[in-house]
């Protein structure tokens, strides 16, 4: 009787060892997985200057999309966690977009090497952006499922492991149309 009892105890122990370094792998993987976002977001971060600078002495109406990425690129700096960067990635998104839309009526631009050197940059990098974004919140689907999902809900409480936010980058912004005005009101 006391071996039966005694296997039924290893057992356990060996079943919460288990759950708890599944639990663990989880949340590494997760880190991981943001670490990849982070990554692709400051590239393009750092691309923007360049990308600005080139456009900037064709598009002379505008300045207020520059001056917002420029503030945008301040506030990645000291954005703090997933949440804070998907907003500020949304609204980044939104004025790249008005840009690229705005260069199509300017073909001097369009023909600038550095310009498509650079645009190039940025659409492989939105890309491995989207991708990474996808990559991020199928391993927090993942491992936010381990945490609630018995027996192993049981030992994620007991080791008080806390469920991570999904990367929600479209704003409010970033899903309307983009408005494109060439009008001479803008200068």
């Amino acid at each position: 009787m006391i071996w039966i009892i005694l296997a039924i105890i290893v057992i356990l122990i060996i079943a919460i060892i288990g759950m708890y370094n599944g639990l663990v792998q989880s949340k590494i993987k997760v880190d991981n997985a943001w670490s990849q976002i982070d990554v692709q977001l400051q590239r393009r971060f750092d691309l923007i200057p360049n990308f600005v600078e080139t456009v900037k002495g064709y598009m002379t109406h505008e300045k207020e999309t520059f001056e917002k990425i420029a503030a945008l690129r301040t506030s990645w700096a000291n954005a703090s966690n997933v949440s804070e960067k998907a907003e500020l990635d949304g609204q980044l998104s939104s004025a790249l977009k008005t840009i690229m839309a705005v260069s199509e009526n300017y073909p001097e631009l369009k023909a600038n090497q550095n310009f498509s050197e650079l645009s190039e940059e940025l659409r492989n990098t939105e890309n491995k952006i989207s991708f990474s974004r996808q990559f991020y919140n199928d391993t927090v689907t993942m491992y936010n499922t381990k945490l609630q999902v018995f027996p192993s809900n049981i030992i994620a409480g007991m080791f008080n492991f806390q469920p991570r936010d999904l990367f929600k980058a479209e704003s409010e912004d970033a899903r309307k149309n983009v408005k494109v005005d060439f009008g001479t009101d803008n200068k």
